[in-house]
């Protein structure tokens, strides 16, 4: 359908692909608390302009993948897995266009995922704050074993300081929030190299650790 605009140039906005598609939680957020999106999608914009068009991404916890749109649009395919069969049947309609993506149900608690060629890249962003401190070395180690030898690992999680201001459903979901030094002295018992970034809003930054509202951690072997 073509709209009769005042200016002929947006008449293409009348084209069906181009109205806006949320999911379950992105359209939660965008309804609740708007701001949180532009958070949520400058860590995936971030992520995105890390990585390389031959890139094979493997994402852990996408929800209902309203963000890695962002990283599709930069690297050769994302698998795209979460351990919920409704969000991952919610992030199948809301991406049908995106031919690049693949959607998986998956536990990495129970097992690592296979696939050929394994993944070059991975992305768990928002997820490490919900893996028991007692699962949380066999997790990462299932991540591990369904990438490649050389692959590069994004970890993103809410830190510790910040739960405080937490609304209620997201402190009941996270069980293992870490300073910036725990995190990092964790990850460097999994990976050679850990390079830690601090988060405020949709800023990244090297600033003062403590006051840190979200990290980023780039890892590998």
């Amino acid at each position: 359908m073509k709209l009769k605009t005042k200016e002929k140039q947006y008449s293409f906005l009348g084209n069906k692909k181009y109205r806006p598609k949320f999911g379950l939680m992105s359209g939660a957020t965008w309804i609740d608390d708007p701001k949180r999106l532009l958070f949520h999608l400058s860590r995936y914009k971030f992520v995105s302009k890390m990585i390389d068009q031959n890139d094979r991404v493997l994402e852990v916890g996408c929800a209902d993948a309203f963000g890695s749109r962002l990283v599709a649009q930069k690297c050769k395919i994302v698998l795209c897995t979460d351990f919920d069969k409704i969000f991952i049947q919610n992030a199948k309609n809301i991406n049908a266009d995106l031919k690049n993506v693949r959607f998986y149900v998956h536990d990495f608690l129970k097992k690592p995922i296979i696939n050929h060629p394994k993944p070059t890249i991975c992305l768990c962003l928002d997820v490490l704050e919900h893996i028991p401190k007692k699962h949380e070395n066999k997790f990462i180690s299932h991540l591990k074993k369904s990438c490649s030898k050389d692959a590069v690992y994004f970890f993103g999680s809410p830190s510790k300081e910040s739960q405080k201001f937490a609304s209620k459903p997201s402190r009941q979901g996270h069980v293992n929030c870490k300073t910036g030094p725990k995190m990092k002295e964790h990850l460097k018992k999994n990976f050679k190299r850990v390079i830690l970034f601090s988060m405020n809003d949709e800023v990244l930054h090297t600033g003062f650790d403590a006051m840190a509202h979200y990290r980023i951690a780039i890892c590998w072997l």
